[in-house]
């Protein structure tokens, strides 16, 4: 399987390479462009776009591009072997529960008005992102427990030599530690976003009904039945998205971090099915880090709009406040509309009056 050792020694350096900046940059396309989106859809995305290069610094370019491109990377000794668990299940629990509590708390705002009043505080917003990332590095700590640095001998240009490896515990409560840690970061939240995703196209469609025929022409120029299936579409391309690249490593990290939970094992054996398979998972499972931008930005008009005003070092353009320019990102973030002048005239017809004296 040298093929698919070659394959990593690229694919993951250049993960880093478009990844890391993609990130970045869509951190300023949210944080200073006006891509229409709420203040707390702001601070989720934003939020989300930084702890994804987090997980691309600690995960991609710190572990697997040095453990592929160097024979002794720095983190196979002391304090390193277990600083670096910690800090990438920290970046890894972040972005999962970034992700499930923003889709939660999405579908309470659509559902209820107090909720909405609630959480579309940007003070709220930011203290939940907080509280986020600093519980996962919490209990991300246990996970330092898990490895050990070990002597082990190696052939080096047809040489043997003993060298030092961050190695994993070959304990009990290392199993449960991962047990726990493979649900919390993987298992949990697929189960989450699938089902309030579907919560939120369900309460979409059901909202549909409270409007007449007419009623939907003046609010849009299609039918909304038409708009509410491409929101609809858009959240089923996150749950799916989110779930093929998440569910494979998922599923192998149990298998073998269970069936070939042992020292004896050597994950590096390619002859062995379920090492090929792991790898291949973990690469599904990487690449989420570097397109969860395009699954909630690019989607966007707006940001697509913004994009091009970037790239041709345009000003700022107005951000759009009428309810006549809703696109599904628009109706997904629930942004809090404010109606701008305009220098066309708009004719307001009335009916059904009734005479009070």
């Amino acid at each position: 399987m040298e093929v698919l050792v070659a394959f990593q020694r690229v694919y993951y350096p250049l993960l880093c390479v478009v990844g890391i900046p993609a990130n970045l940059f869509t951190f300023y396309m949210i944080c200073f462009r006006k891509c229409g989106m709420s203040d707390t859809a702001i601070i989720y995305l934003s939020c989300l776009a930084i702890m994804d290069t987090f997980y691309l610094v600690w995960v991609i370019l710190v572990d697997l591009t040095l453990t592929f491109w160097l024979l002794q990377p720095f983190w196979n000794s002391n304090p390193w072997c277990s600083i670096l668990g910690v800090l990438q299940y920290g970046s890894l629990y972040s972005s999962s529960w970034i992700v499930v509590v923003f889709t939660i708390e999405r579908y309470l705002v659509l559902r209820s008005t107090a909720a909405k009043q609630h959480f579309s505080q940007a003070q709220v917003t930011k203290l939940t992102c907080v509280a986020i990332v600093l519980l996962s590095h919490v209990v991300s700590v246990p996970l330092g427990w898990i490895n050990i640095v070990s002597p082990v001998n190696i052939t080096v240009d047809g040489q043997n030599v003993t060298l030092p490896r961050c190695r994993y515990r070959d304990k009990a409560y290392s199993t449960y530690i991962v047990w726990i840690t493979t649900f919390l970061s993987g298992g949990i939240p697929i189960v989450s976003v699938i089902i309030f995703n579907y919560l939120i196209g369900y309460h979409l469609c059901r909202a549909s009904n409270l409007f007449t025929k007419e009623e939907r022409r003046v609010m849009h120029g299609r039918s909304t039945r038409g708009m509410l299936r491409r929101t609809v579409l858009l959240l089923g391309t996150v749950s799916v998205t989110f779930v093929v690249l998440s569910l494979p490593r998922f599923v192998t990290y149990c298998i073998l971090r269970t069936k070939y939970n042992n020292e004896s094992f050597n994950r590096n054996d390619y002859t062995i099915p379920i090492n090929v398979a792991g790898d291949l998972a973990n690469m599904l499972q990487n690449l989420n880090s570097t397109t969860n931008f395009l699954l909630y930005c690019m989607v966007s008009r707006c940001f697509r709009r913004e994009l091009l005003h970037v790239a041709t070092c345009r000003a700022k353009a107005r951000e759009l406040g009428s309810v006549l320019t809703h696109t599904p990102m628009r109706v997904f973030s629930v942004a809090n509309h404010k109606a701008l002048p305009s220098a066309d005239p708009v004719t307001v017809v009335l009916t059904h009056l009734k005479l009070t004296e």
